[in-house]
């Protein structure tokens, strides 16, 4: 039975307008009975707050990244918790895990954690030393200390679980289900939406689309973005990799489903990449886009339940080139794929993976 007027709260580092996972959560949460708030950071970039059924609130921080950021925002954060009457706290990933660990233990509020990411195994972190040492620390010594929580594959929960004795849920990163008539595609376009970070394969990608004779669409923005942009002028690429910026939800939903296929790139570096399972997996399926993307657990798993990708083991261009160039080119072998994401579709949706997340918290906050 839902509790009606329990007050969530979320805590993000990013700027929220973006974020499509807290969005569906935030959102859910709230039409089910609850009273949600969801806190992020703003700086001089961000664009104003898109409006939204739940609360939403954004400090600002003169710092958009490094230690200076991470340590303004985390302090301004704690004190901004300590006055806010919550019924419950949510850290999401490590960022935020230490004032919320600080400021529901101070009240005396029920906390929980959503690991969007194995943070201390993300490749910007386990090769930098001295930073994997500082994060892999806070994982250790804080996520013990949450004992309910939830992440986004079952192979995160069970290292989790193996690590810190924490038994977390797993709420994958679903869209919201879709009705639509087939795609209409103007162009055998590819796309790759999402953060263009470190990680996410941008060195072999690139060049790989020099055997492609297609248009790439990269929808989003990153820490790797100005490498990325140098190595398409170092290829001559200009007229074939475009990057298009970020979109808001809404709008990257109606580019993608105009696409004719999708790219999820992964490195095999660190354990954050091997277990992941990225909401472009999926977004791409709700849309009926066949994707190439890792021969990692995750996916393969379910690939092996509704072929709906090609499963790359290396990150060679010439195996990115393959891979992408099959899709292109073999027209029945295309068609067997996007019909099998319409039916895969039918499965992996929000509406079906919320049911969980409302339990979980059902379940939290009925207890005294």
């Amino acid at each position: 039975m839902t509790i009606i007027s329990k007050h969530i709260v979320f805590t993000v580092t990013n700027d929220l307008n973006y974020d499509q996972r807290m969005i569906r959560i935030c959102n859910t949460l709230q039409t089910t009975g609850y009273r949600v708030t969801l806190i992020g950071r703003r700086n001089n970039c961000s664009l104003p707050l898109q409006l939204k059924a739940f609360q939403q609130k954004r400090l600002f921080v003169l710092f958009k990244k490094g230690p200076l950021f991470y340590i303004y925002y985390n302090i301004y954060l704690f004190i901004y918790l300590l006055f806010i009457k919550a019924d419950c706290i949510c850290a999401i990933d490590l960022d935020t895990i230490m004032p919320v660990y600080f400021a529901a233990s101070f009240k005396g509020t029920k906390k929980t954690y959503d690991a969007h990411e194995y943070f201390s195994q993300l490749k910007e972190v386990v090769t930098r030393p001295h930073i994997y040492k500082m994060w892999h620390f806070i994982e250790k010594k804080f996520v013990p200390k949450f004992r309910h929580g939830y992440t986004v594959s079952k192979s995160i929960a069970a290292a989790f679980k193996k690590l810190y004795g924490v038994k977390y849920l797993t709420i994958r990163n679903m869209p919201l289900a879709i009705m639509q008539e087939n795609n209409i595609i103007s162009e055998k376009a590819i796309i790759y939406q999402g953060a263009v970070n470190e990680a996410r394969g941008f060195e072999y990608l690139i060049p790989a689309m020099v055997n492609v004779n297609a248009r790439l669409y990269i929808c989003g923005d990153g820490n790797f973005e100005k490498q990325a942009k140098k190595l398409v002028i170092k290829y001559g690429l200009e007229k074939k990799v475009i990057f298009k910026g970020k979109f808001l939800p809404n709008e990257l939903n109606n580019f993608t489903k105009s696409c004719y296929l999708g790219i999820n790139l992964v490195e095999p570096l660190g354990l954050n990449q091997y277990y992941s399972l990225a909401n472009k997996f999926f977004d791409y399926i709700q849309q009926q886009i066949p994707q190439v993307t890792m021969n990692f657990p995750e996916y393969s798993s379910i690939n092996q339940e509704f072929e709906v990708a090609v499963l790359l083991s290396d990150l060679k261009p010439t195996s990115i080139a393959e891979g992408i160039n099959r899709l292109l080119n073999n027209t029945v072998f295309y068609e067997k794929l996007r019909l099998n994401c319409t039916a895969a579709r039918e499965e992996f949706n929000w509406q079906k993976e919320e049911k969980k997340l409302i339990k979980f918290y059902n379940e939290l906050l009925s207890k005294n």
